[in-house]
């Protein structure tokens, strides 16, 4: 049924059923998580064998040394076919990707980039696509660097919107993106969108792709989806030092002990290691090592992964026919995504309902991602968007999430209505 549609006693027939469930769960005292996109144990055992390091009594003993800024060549080449690059292009980082973005930036904004002039933070402008990413918009914040919203679509950003800005606006230095299983989305890149974007003409001779490429192999469905190379792209269109892409191991091994990277142009590669040689001697070989004896190459990582989805494809079924239950297609309160791969499922309920969703569930036990975080500054004008994170919580926990979730959604969107109504009259 369409509820827009039902009359006002309707209505309040389906708020009182929904408000006793309400009420009821609100009694059981649960306490469920579903923010945050964590692998859960289950997926983090699978590594748990890689602490035993074998074969690291094989390990070059120059690893345990100072040196090699740019990491081992074991672990580039596994990033470089991961990533589809030359492991020249490739620099090794530490356990978070999310440090080396902040790092460029912060070198961009005190150095340039390759040699270009200081980028200027008061009058720096970064495109950020949404829904996306929380911690990417954070990090603009954090230096004060202006946001400019632009919407995605099924193929991704909106790039007729993007060509514009970029081509009249020469303080636009950046553009965040999440190309493949887009957080929270789901929406892999079009080939046409990675070929404008390879492409695309801007005022800022220095601007720079935010390439973060963290779901490259994590995929729900066998077929993984097809994301276009943009750094061939980028190659070809005369533009080799437009993208830094960034991925690591923290889903494919363990969460807060990965290995991170960074893939660029060979200019870009350059200037980095100018600056990083101030910074460090070099980061963690021995770990990279062992991560190498653990992923071996990219054959090994997809079994891996395969493993993982095993355990966290059921969890997104579990959302997926909760809601398809709760709302069916023509509901007109939620709509929601069901994608091929990454951490998430993005649910948009009815404009103006996504902020009381959130305080229904959390009076109810369930917690869940701020209303608005995946928007710049967590604003989301049209207050309907929820980032849904099935992974960590146990398949007990996440039925009773649902149970929550799906009922104040229709609580909150029913309340909704009927002040709506009752307004027009």
């Amino acid at each position: 049924m369409n509820y827009s549609q039902l009359s006002k006693e309707e209505l309040r027939q389906i708020y009182d059923l929904q408000k006793g469930e309400y009420d009821s769960l609100v009694a059981q005292g649960y306490s469920v998580d579903i923010a945050r996109g964590k692998p859960c144990n289950e997926q983090l055992d699978i590594s748990m064998p890689m602490l035993a390091a074998e074969g690291i009594e094989n390990m070059p003993k120059s690893y345990r040394n100072y040196g090699m800024l740019d990491g081992i060549p074991e672990m580039k080449k596994i990033f470089a076919d991961m990533l589809e690059v030359d492991p020249s292009q490739v620099i090794l980082g530490g356990s978070s990707s999310l440090n080396l973005m902040y790092d460029t930036i912060q070198r961009a904004l005190q150095f340039g980039v390759t040699g270009g002039k200081p980028w200027n933070s008061a009058h720096v402008k970064f495109l950020c696509p949404v829904p996306g990413y929380d911690r990417h918009f954070a990090i603009c914040e954090h230096f004060g660097i202006e946001m400019i919203s632009i919407p995605m679509n099924e193929e991704g950003p909106n790039m007729d919107l993007v060509e514009q800005l970029v081509a009249n606006d020469d303080a636009i230095k950046g553009m965040w993106c999440v190309p493949k299983y887009s957080n929270p989305t789901g929406i892999t890149y079009s080939d046409a969108v990675v070929e404008r974007l390879a492409n695309m003409k801007t005022k800022a001779d220095d601007f720079r792709i935010f390439w973060d490429n963290a779901y490259v192999v994590h995929d729900l469905a066998e077929v993984s989806d097809h994301l276009a190379n943009i750094m061939v792209l980028c190659d070809k269109a005369g533009h080799p030092n437009r993208v830094y892409q960034f991925a690591s191991t923290s889903k494919v091994t363990l969460a807060g002990a990965g290995v991170s990277c960074i893939a660029t142009g060979k200019d870009n590669v350059k200037d980095i290691l100018s600056h990083m040689t101030m910074q460090t001697i070099s980061y963690n070989k021995v770990w990279q090592y062992i991560h190498y004896l653990f992923l071996k190459d990219m054959d090994n990582v997809r079994a891996i992964m395969a493993k993982q989805r095993e355990i966290i494809k059921p969890k997104f079924d579990t959302l997926i026919t909760a809601f398809e239950d709760s709302f069916g297609s023509d509901s007109g309160i939620a709509s929601w995504t069901n994608p091929n791969g990454g951490y998430f499922i993005t649910l948009d309920v009815l404009d103006g309902c996504a902020k009381r969703v959130c305080e229904l569930c959390k009076k109810a036990g369930l917690t869940l991602t701020a209303a608005g975080a995946p928007f710049p500054y967590g604003i989301d004008v049209n207050d309907r968007t929820l980032r849904i994170a099935p992974t960590f919580t146990s398949d007990s926990d996440l039925i009773v999430a649902t149970r929550i979730l799906t009922c104040c959604v229709k609580l909150a969107c029913v309340e909704k209505l009927i002040d709506i109504k009752v307004n027009a009259n």
